[in-house]
């Protein structure tokens, strides 16, 4: 099967809104309404910190997303990048659709002068952190590190 994935334009803000209500929605997680959330994805398209990568198989449209943060790193001369969303829609999982959208988002990060790359993932979410451990990325919990904690708060 044939995977595309493209960096999204802020023409693709309804798309990329809808994608992303989807995913808050399947984990019953508060969400803005679709048009809400596209209205926000073309503020921050429009600046030079947020890229969005799209995905398809060709079957009805972007079925998968990747909204990518960036930020001057302190301990290096290149940028982090923060893996703040992915999401493939549950009838296009199990097909590499997931894997093609972060081949492409590596590749993107690492063009765009990013050296490392975070990610948050829950522990129950099995599948992702099988799909990032398998392109390199480590879980420093139970390793040769000391368990790393995330925390948030609202302000």
């Amino acid at each position: 099967m044939t995977h595309n994935v493209r960096v999204a334009s802020r023409d693709d803000a309804d798309a990329i809104g809808r994608l992303l209500y989807a995913f808050n929605r399947e984990f019953d997680e508060p969400t803005p309404a679709p048009s809400a959330l596209a209205e926000r994805m073309r503020l921050l398209l429009d600046g030079d910190d947020t890229v969005v990568l799209l995905a398809d198989d060709g079957l009805a449209g972007p079925a998968g997303l990747a909204v990518l943060r960036f930020r001057a790193a302190i301990w290096s001369a290149g940028l982090e990048c923060y893996l703040a969303e992915l999401y493939v829609t549950p009838d296009r999982r199990g097909r590499g659709l997931g894997r093609a959208l972060m081949e492409a988002v590596l590749h993107e990060a690492r063009g765009l002068g990013a050296d490392t790359m975070d990610i948050g993932v829950d522990e129950p979410d099995v599948a992702a952190r099988r799909l990032y451990e398998t392109l390199g990325f480590t879980n420093r919990a139970g390793g040769d590190g000391g368990v790393m904690y995330v925390y948030e708060r609202d302000l």
